[in-house]
């Protein structure tokens, strides 16, 4: 399984054309990133299904806060007819909601409580729900899907890990660096979840979720990616690679000079960013490079025990974010195509 997310920092006509464009590439899966003032992503959904015959679509992810699961059940429903089947609905607590006023209380109550519902409507059945954070009182879609719309679950969270475990189809790892040990930890919450629920840890789907550009200017890709590598250093902290202090605080400086967020390409990087980011920590926190280097790259990331990857693209830095994305999937096209050859 290959998965790829876009980032709609563009007009609908070139996000369908890259929806296009990464079916082409050879990937199974196509997410749409869904963040709060960015354009709208249900309605690309649906433009991208109505232009792709093969790839199956859905969020990467949304959240439970901005629309009600009766609002999302009805997105689903007619993407899934669009589609012909294609709908997946990728959830998480979401991105974005600060700038809205908003906050991600009681998160795995909300996710838990929006799945049931949100499935439920999806099944057909008329909904009566009083929970937490969820009401629907005899809810029931004009129109459901003929066939199931599976759940993916992204996070980084422990409660929303063991939240996965118990109820999505497929689990996606957020962790963007990846030790044996720190695996160990997301695969050892999945599995707590699912014992809770009754269920086998082997009907879960696991894709790790890895930051990918790729260029034939493999010193582009990674300048590209270095405001990013240094964003999640700081989340991370002790809990990432091992960087000495100085460079730390030299990081921590220059992202409070930069501006905007870290794949939107309006937005500026500290110059310092550049030397402070070492081609080393860029890489242990996507896969970038050349095509060749980016083979081997995710052939190690697949080698820690997974069958599949969800790779969110990252624009190689050009005049456009569409010309970067076009650039990481032309390059991705063959990093999929030799990675299937090997298996």
């Amino acid at each position: 399984m290959f998965e790829a997310e876009i980032t709609p920092g563009m007009g609908a006509a070139e996000v369908v054309e890259l929806a296009r464009l990464v079916e082409e590439a050879g990937f199974d899966r196509l997410g749409i990133s869904d963040v709060a003032l960015w354009p709208d992503a249900y309605q690309l959904q649906v433009l991208a299904a109505a232009a792709t015959e093969r790839i199956h679509i859905g969020a990467m992810v949304t959240n439970p806060y901005t629309r009600h699961p009766a609002v999302h059940a009805a997105a689903l429903a007619t993407l899934q007819d669009v589609s012909g089947g294609r709908a997946f609905l990728g959830i998480g607590v979401g991105a974005g909601l600060e700038a809205m006023g908003m906050t991600y209380p009681r998160p795995v109550a909300t996710l838990r409580e929006a799945i049931e519902a949100i499935r439920g409507l999806l099944a057909g059945r008329t909904v009566t729900f009083d929970g937490e954070t969820t009401t629907l009182d005899g809810a029931a879609l004009v129109r459901p899907p003929e066939t199931l719309v599976p759940v993916a679950i992204g996070t980084r969270s422990p409660g929303v890990m063991r939240l996965a475990g118990e109820v999505a189809d497929t689990a996606l790892v957020g962790a963007r660096y990846f030790t044996p040990e720190l695996i160990a930890l997301y695969r050892g919450w999945l599995a707590e979840g699912a014992a809770r629920a009754g269920r086998s840890v082997d009907e879960i789907q696991v894709l790790p979720r890895v930051t990918l550009c790729v260029s034939a200017d493999g010193r582009l890709a990674r300048d590209s990616v270095k405001r990013f590598a240094g964003h999640y250093l700081m989340i991370l902290g002790d809990s990432g690679p091992a960087v000495d202090s100085a460079t730390r605080r030299r990081i921590a400086a220059a992202l409070d000079r930069s501006t905007g967020w870290y794949f939107d390409l309006d937005r500026h990087d500290d110059p310092d960013l550049l030397d402070a980011v070492d081609d080393e920590l860029a890489e242990a926190f996507a896969v970038v490079g050349t095509p060749e280097e980016c083979v081997g790259q995710l052939r190690a990331v697949l080698d820690l025990g997974f069958n599949g990857v969800s790779c969110n693209l990252a624009a190689v830095r050009r005049d456009t974010m569409y010309e970067g994305l076009r650039e990481t999937i032309a390059g991705s096209a063959e990093v999929v195509g030799r990675l299937r050859a090997q298996r």
